[in-house]
């Protein structure tokens, strides 16, 4: 019953054996390759309730989304690419009986892999736009360096 792991069945079952047999607690201990204190706590359980049961508990809270979940996610968002969390999570939600937050699809896209999914576009230079970077290059392209210093975006 150590902080690495529970005991098995049948070292439990070994433990409760040897201490009826009369074998001392640290050769039981050495028997089984456990600590002392396992043999005298199992033993001790045992002869109070008369069996002895693992109540190892979790840690926190379990996810909203778990694996099957997850699946469902990764479905509707390939349904729709573009989408934005706030709509994914609203679409999760319309079949779902559990509620989940944008936040935690969010972070269920994270866990996933799913990162961004919105491509970021640069707007086309229209022919004026052009006509006016190729002016503004024409003008500047003898520039020294020391001109070229004091320009802001340098």
């Amino acid at each position: 019953m150590g902080k690495r792991k529970d005991l098995s069945e049948f070292d439990k079952g070994q433990i409760v054996m040897a201490r009826q047999l009369g074998q001392s607690i640290s050769k039981t201990a050495a028997l089984v390759g456990c600590s002392r204190s396992a043999v005298v706590n199992i033993f001790q359980k045992w002869s109070n309730e008369g069996a002895v049961v693992n109540w190892r508990q979790s840690h926190g809270l379990s996810r909203l989304i778990d694996a099957r979940g997850e699946r469902r996610l990764a479905r509707v968002v390939r349904s729709n690419r573009r989408a934005t969390v706030a709509q994914t999570a609203q679409e999760v939600n319309a079949g779902s009986d559990r509620k989940v937050s944008e936040y935690t699809v969010h972070h269920s896209l994270l866990r996933m892999g799913l990162h961004s999914r919105r491509q970021v576009r640069v707007p086309m230079l229209t022919p004026v736009h052009l006509r006016k970077c190729q002016q503004w290059t024409l003008e500047n392209q003898n520039w020294t360096t020391e001109q070229w210093k004091t320009v802001v975006w340098s």
